[in-house]
């Protein structure tokens, strides 16, 4: 196992493009980039908000954490320790900064924005049209799929690790379209919902992961080194590149299934909810529940 010399742990030091502090390594483009996100959503719910009478309610502190666990996750994941082993040396890290940007991110992010702040955008013609073609469950799953397909080729793969913009461009792709492929599945507001809780919604999220678990099939049964980027990286673990390999296809095969099946257990029971009030409004005598919009959350949940 070739030795890599550990970096100096420096209280700061700085250089145009990064930051290093206590040993932490920051990308200059990532903190302004997750700055940006977190002020821009902190000044709209806020000050701007009742600046400008966009809504009297203020947004629910869970909304908010919600929102800035999304950042934070976004930050961790593109800079320190796990960007660095990602980029340099380990598979499976990149497995797991990739599963963390595209499986665990979005569904915060999106359950983040207050419903109001949504509505206000689709009063604009072009953002409606737009955001209704890019939330389309079609449209989304192609867009998700061939994106995930296409960076996991090993040539685009080795690329992106190759040049610095290109590995920029990929993690933005994969953030876009994993918010595409959530919105259907998590929908803050009725506008833009295609497909209302229930079974087709548990087909919808249980047919995204079927590419996904076939290319980690592939990766984790693999003879052979895949990317070969990683194969001539220092070894820093007792792991071979191909065991290594193997672990990183485990990791995206395993966990990253139980997501999309804990996210179909939450449309289930969402279902049954609205169901059973349903049923329970017509036993009382009533003519029962109206359905509720959104993906059967209540109006007032949603606020």
């Amino acid at each position: 196992m070739t030795e890599v010399p550990p970096a100096p742990l420096l209280l700061a030091s700085a250089s145009w493009d990064r930051l290093v502090v206590f040993g932490f390594e920051i990308h200059v483009t990532v903190l302004l980039g997750t700055l940006y996100l977190a002020g821009a959503y902190l000044l709209a719910v806020d000050p701007a908000r009742r600046k400008y009478g966009w809504e009297a309610e203020p947004v629910p502190r869970w909304r908010k954490a919600s929102y800035l666990a999304a950042v934070a996750v976004i930050f961790l994941s593109l800079n320190g320790p796990l960007h660095t082993y990602s980029d340099q040396y380990l598979f499976s890290a990149h497995m797991v900064q990739h599963m963390l940007l595209m499986l665990v991110m979005p569904p915060f992010l999106i359950l983040g924005v207050p419903p109001w702040l949504i509505r206000r955008a689709l009063t604009r013609p072009a953002v409606a049209k737009t955001a209704r073609i890019l939330t389309h469950p079609v449209v989304a799953y192609l867009a998700y799929n061939v994106t995930f397909v296409g960076w996991h080729v090993p040539a685009a793969y080795n690329w992106a690790l190759l040049y610095h913009n290109a590995h920029i461009l990929q993690h933005l792709m994969f953030m876009a379209v994993a918010v595409m492929m959530w919105w259907p599945v998590v929908n803050p507001v009725p506008e833009l919902e295609r497909i209302p809780t229930g079974p087709l919604l548990m087909v919808y999220v249980f047919l995204f992961g079927i590419p996904t678990t076939v290319v980690s099939a592939l990766i984790t049964l693999s003879d052979r080194v895949v990317y070969s980027w990683y194969e001539l990286a220092p070894r820093v673990t007792s792991l071979s590149a191909l065991e290594d390999q193997r672990l990183g296809g485990l990791l995206m095969w395993i966990p990253g299934m139980l997501i999309f099946w804990v996210a179909i257990s939450v449309v289930f029971f969402r279902w049954t909810r609205g169901e059973y009030a349903t049923w329970e409004g017509k036993g009382k005598g009533g003519e029962g529940k109206p359905p509720q919009p959104g993906n059967g959350l209540p109006s007032a949940e949603r606020e």
